[in-house]
């Protein structure tokens, strides 16, 4: 089956074109993404009311031409999806609106795809990894462990009590005058700067769930500036190091955590999956290569462009759910909040009566 996803949750304007295969393999036919960096930049992070409008105006050519680049018409589509939420609301709007029209008027299944599920799901579609896994997703928004037991079935092992770490990321840049986006910024100095240096506290270390808490490391990290300011290059890149190093060893922490709790709970994990923007964060992944090697697991870290917010990932998700039967009417509404546990996966006997058919 081929499906068009669109997602406009945040600041990128995204839509590709997939392809499910019957052996339930993924193919990418198409994955274009505009990003806003350039018109969010000045005020160091995303606007929504600019990052809506932009969509708007933007978002038809970006599916026409996810459309040429798969060799596809609208009419050999099996299916649209599109990313409901959770996110700025405006741009769910402009996504879910677009979607519903496509759907409408070519008479084609609507698939409403939690955008969380989506990264969740993206191992899959590059990977082609059974379930259960356990995920890592971070983002600027989001920071959860996640128990990955089928499509539609999700359990939280752990959660973030305050700040995402994308968003720690991106704060920490800020504070330090780096460039927005400031998570990449900050990695760059971490790699010049002595993780050492600075005595930043591990906060949640240790504890026995898998939780993360991020903003008192922020304010330990202000004090600390604030004591040598003004900053000069090295100081600069020793703050970024050090901040860099406890966000390493909290991760470590509560990931170790997160696997033993997925242990109790269920069978041994397929693999270790790492989605979100951060984990493209080079020294974040290779501490989960090594946890992932000293856990008896495999690493799965689908490639950074499938990591940060795209059309695929929307799309496989939407494949993923068609092949169930979940589709959704034209009344679904956009959500800004929308949990990652809330998703309503197939019923057994459901997937029962699918198998049984296909």
């Amino acid at each position: 089956m081929l499906v068009l996803g669109i997602e406009t949750t945040c600041d990128e304007t995204a839509a590709a074109i997939v392809e499910r295969q019957r052996d339930g393999r993924g193919k990418i036919l198409s994955n274009i993404v505009f990003s806003q960096t350039s018109e969010h930049a000045a005020f160091g992070g995303v606007v929504p009311e600019i990052a809506a409008r932009a969509h708007v105006e933007i978002l038809d050519r970006i599916i026409s031409k996810a459309l040429a680049e798969g060799c596809c018409a609208f009419e050999n589509i099996d299916g649209v999806a599109v990313a409901a939420g959770p996110g700025l609301i405006g741009g769910v709007i402009v996504g879910l609106t677009t979607a519903k029209a496509i759907a409408l008027v070519g008479e084609m299944p609507l698939m409403a795809v939690n955008h969380l599920e989506a990264h969740a799901l993206t191992a899959r579609l590059t990977d082609n990894i059974a379930f259960p896994y356990c995920l890592f997703l971070a983002s600027g928004g989001h920071t959860q462990i996640v128990a990955v037991r089928g499509v539609g079935d999700y359990v939280l092992l752990g959660n973030t009590v305050d700040d995402a770490i994308g968003e720690a990321f991106d704060k920490t840049a800020k504070l330090l005058g780096l460039a927005y986006p400031g998570g990449p910024q900050v990695e760059i100095e971490a790699e010049q700067g002595d993780p050492e240096r600075f005595d930043l506290p591990r906060p949640m270390y240790g504890r026995s769930d898998a939780n993360f808490s991020l903003s008192g490391l922020k304010t330990a990290l202000r004090l600390e500036a604030e004591k040598i300011a003004p900053l000069s290059d090295q100081d600069v890149a020793d703050l970024c190091a050090s901040f860099q190093q406890a966000v390493v060893d909290v991760v470590e922490d509560r990931i170790r955590v997160g696997l033993r709790l997925f242990r109790h709970g269920h069978d041994a994990p397929t693999a270790l999956v790492a989605a979100g923007g951060v984990a493209a964060n080079q020294a974040i992944r290779e501490m989960l290569h090594r946890l992932a090697f000293e856990a008896g697991t495999t690493l799965v870290v689908p490639p950074p462009g499938l990591c940060t917010d795209n059309g695929a990932m929307i799309a496989w998700a939407g494949a993923e759910r068609l092949a169930l039967g979940l589709t959704d009417g034209l009344d679904i509404m956009p959500r800004a909040r929308w949990p990652l546990e809330d998703v309503v996966g197939a019923q057994p006997a459901d997937i029962y009566r699918k198998v049984q058919h296909s």
